[in-house]
C-alpha cells in the first residue's frame, strides 16, 4: 500500500492550481461572491426559474451559476445580483504579506 502525503494548501487555492497571483485573487473574489449568492438562493428556496426572474437573468445563466461556471461571471455582475437579493458587498483592502 502506498503512503499518502498531505500538503497544506495556500490561503488561496487558485495559487496552488497554478494561476498567477492576479488571476488567483480575482478567482477567489468571484468564488466567494458566487458562494454567497448561491447561499441566498438556497435560503429562499427558489427554483432556477424563480431565481432567474428575481435576478432578471436567463435560466441558462442561473444554471451556470449554480454549476459553478466561474468564467461566465464578472465581479460586477455578481455584486449586482447580490444587491438584487438584498445583500451588500464590503471590500477589505489589506497590505500584502511577504
Amino acid at each position: 500500500m502506498s503512503e499518502n502525503t498531505i500538503t497544506q494548501a495556500a490561503d488561496n487555492i487558485f495559487l496552488d492550481l497554478g494561476f498567477s497571483s492576479e488571476e488567483a485573487n480575482n478567482l477567489r473574489i468571484r468564488s466567494q461572491l458566487m458562494l454567497a449568492l448561491i447561499h441566498q438562493i438556497k435560503e429562499r428556496g427558489w427554483t432556477l426559474d424563480q431565481t432567474a426572474q428575481h435576478l432578471q437573468q436567463s435560466h441558462d445563466r442561473i444554471k451556470a451559476l449554480t454549476e459553478g461556471k466561474i468564467g461566465l461571471f464578472s465581479v460586477d455582475s455578481l455584486i449586482a445580483m447580490l444587491n438584487k437579493v438584498g445583500m451588500t458587498v464590503k471590500v477589505e483592502i489589506i497590505p500584502k504579506v511577504a
